[in-house]
């Protein structure tokens, strides 16, 4: 199980070929307000939220805990990904105790169709297999969400179970580590 303080945070800046992963930053503020107020973003994840709501309740340096990381592009933030503890309440778990650690992200529209998702997903993951070797990984999104179920597929994680939750059909995924490969999971 994944608990805060359990790995160093922030890591360093994490580059790929085209990103570069990293702690928020107050420069981001106007991105993430974007980001939670499109409502192409918002389609899946119970829709957009108020611009002026937003504004007035978004931190000076939004994001800034540990497992998530913004997702830059020349200098810009296109997006963010999560890494946190999936809770004991919530229905999908891969092991009794729960607490896994559960895979999230929003990219910006104009960001879509290039592969950044993949990219920064497969370099965050990479980073937790070092700072938590031996945890699996899980992901959950809605199955009506054909775009995150081809990235699920192409980042390695296999449908452990579908429930409904949210008001639709949720896929629940698992990315086991390399050292349960071939140990096999435990569903609930």
């Amino acid at each position: 199980m994944i608990e805060p303080g359990t790995f160093a945070w922030p890591p360093a800046p994490i580059p790929t070929d085209r990103l570069v992963l990293r702690e928020s930053e107050a420069r981001d503020r106007a991105a993430f307000v974007e980001l939670f107020a499109s409502p192409e973003v918002g389609t899946y994840i119970g829709g957009a939220r108020p611009r002026d709501e937003l504004e007035r309740a978004m931190p000076e340096v939004p994001g800034r805990r540990p497992g998530c990381f913004v997702v830059e592009l020349d200098g810009t933030m296109i997006g963010m990904i999560t890494l946190d503890p999936r809770g004991a309440e919530r229905r999908g778990h891969v092991r009794p105790e729960a607490g896994e650690a559960e895979l999230g992200y929003l990219f910006l529209p104009e960001a879509w169709g290039r592969g950044y998702a993949f990219e920064a997903c497969a370099a965050a993951l990479d980073w937790f297999a070092g700072a938590c070797p031996g945890e699996p990984v899980v992901l959950s999104t809605q199955s009506a969400n054909d775009r995150a179920m081809r990235l699920a597929e192409k980042l390695g994680f296999t449908e452990v179970e579908r429930f409904e939750e949210y008001g639709a059909e949720q896929w629940f995924g698992v990315r086991p580590s390399a050292t349960q490969a071939g140990r096999g999971v435990v569903a609930p």
